[in-house]
């Protein structure tokens, strides 16, 4: 097999349609803001956070102060 001054310069040819089609099947990223403002809801830490000083409140009356 020699290499032809022809045939190489076909090689680029050939990998032409290649990178097309490589290219067409690249996934595309979008990044859009939302058209809804983004909520977050703390209730649930604040509320474990009140049970906690509720609690430890409750743990100082208990000792300190006599229940029967």
């Amino acid at each position: 097999m020699t290499d032809q001054p022809m045939d190489r310069a076909r090689i680029p040819l050939r990998l032409v349609p290649v990178a097309l089609v490589a290219a067409a099947c690249a996934p595309r990223v979008e990044v859009v803001a939302p058209r809804e403002p983004i909520t977050i809801n703390l209730n649930i830490k604040l509320d474990a956070d009140v049970r906690l000083h509720i609690e430890e409140k409750a743990k100082q009356d208990v000792e300190s102060k006599s229940i029967f």
